[in-house]
């Protein structure tokens, strides 16, 4: 005849790990990001994204009519990229030592020497290009037009339209590229729905609805789990199979959601909130999202982006757009000793 005795936690988890099975620990052990400067740049006007290029550590940041040039490493602006009217964002190519970046108010790519900074040529794209991006493994740049709802596809290394116009049915609001699966998948915001795009042929292949998410924004992808997560205007982070459009996990998360970011090293998603001012830091997992941090920001840093070497996030933000003193470059991270996992 046995007696009862209680099982206390450290009891309970010797008895598991002795049973072959791992212990996690809970979200509140995990390390918290932490704010580590703000790199003050100056001005007023508008701006959209931040692209963090950690193999030249340089930040790329929009602002207005121009993207300004930050070395992470001295947190100090080392140039400015001109003459990009309503500027959306930029996606540097390192390898060809070139740049594209949408210019709205223009309908135009710039394509960019990395080197000088100096525009080398134009592009024409379809109305109003936001989100930008670089497929290494295609060797393609594709913008999100909003105003034509559709998708200009072009030849990095020649600067080349590949295809103009790929019709989505929607706004795209942002993308990434599933290179694995030759796919483009890409918010259609004013859809609910996510859209599949066929990197090959160029061709819209399916639309996926996002619910109980809407108002799609902020987009990632971890390519090993297949997994995209999406920040969306109803304050829930969505997370799909990036093979079938299934959603397979959600997670409540701030007001004014505009970017994301994801780290495949710590396999952090992350998805910026202006309207609330913070960000929340979720564990991805193969069908599950944990919470790790509501990171407290500033109200209205919405956009922001992740440096995959350094595990830092940098948003941008200013008191008002009619400022003309504190545009800036906010820079959070984790203590030196947990940011190399």
């Amino acid at each position: 005849m046995f007696r009862s005795r209680k099982t206390t936690p450290l009891l309970l988890a010797a008895l598991v790990a002795g049973a072959g099975f791992a212990v996690s620990a809970r979200a509140d052990d995990a390390p918290q990001y932490k704010l580590i400067k703000e790199i003050t740049i100056g001005g007023g006007g508008s701006w959209d994204y931040l692209k963090a290029e950690p193999e030249t550590h340089r930040l790329f940041v929009s602002h207005q009519t121009k993207i300004e040039v930050i070395d992470t490493e001295t947190g100090k602006v080392v140039g400015s990229i001109l003459d990009t009217p309503g500027v959306h964002g930029f996606a540097p190519v390192p390898s060809l030592k070139k740049g594209f970046s949408s210019n709205g108010q223009e309908n135009k790519v710039s394509v960019v020497d990395l080197d000088t900074l100096k525009t080398t040529e134009k592009i024409a794209t379809g109305g109003n290009p936001d989100a930008i991006f670089y497929d290494p493994k295609s060797g393609e740049v594709w913008t999100c037009n909003g105003r034509t709802n559709d998708i200009t596809a072009i030849d990095a290394k020649t600067s080349k339209v590949l295809v103009a116009s790929i019709p989505v049915g929607g706004r795209p609001e942002t993308g990434v590229a599933d290179s694995e699966a030759g796919t483009f998948l890409v918010n259609l915001e004013d859809k609910n729905e996510v859209g599949v795009i066929d990197i090959k042929t160029h061709k819209l292949t399916a639309r996926w609805p996002i619910a109980p998410g809407t108002g799609a924004t902020g987009m990632v992808i971890d390519p090993v789990l297949h997994r995209i997560i999406l920040g969306c205007a109803n304050s829930k982070m969505v997370m799909m199979d990036s093979a079938s459009g299934k959603v397979v996990a959600t997670l409540d998360c701030g007001q004014g959601v505009d970017a994301a970011a994801f780290d495949p090293e710590t396999h952090l998603a992350f998805a910026s909130a202006g309207g609330s001012g913070n960000v929340t830091i979720a564990k991805v997992e193969a069908d599950n999202l944990t919470l790790v941090q509501t990171l407290t920001t500033e109200r209205g840093a919405k956009t922001m982006t992740l440096d995959t070497k350094t595990h830092r996030i940098y948003l941008s933000n200013a008191k008002s757009k009619t400022d003309t003193t504190s545009f800036k470059v906010l820079e959070y991270g984790l203590p030196e000793t947990a940011a190399k996992p």
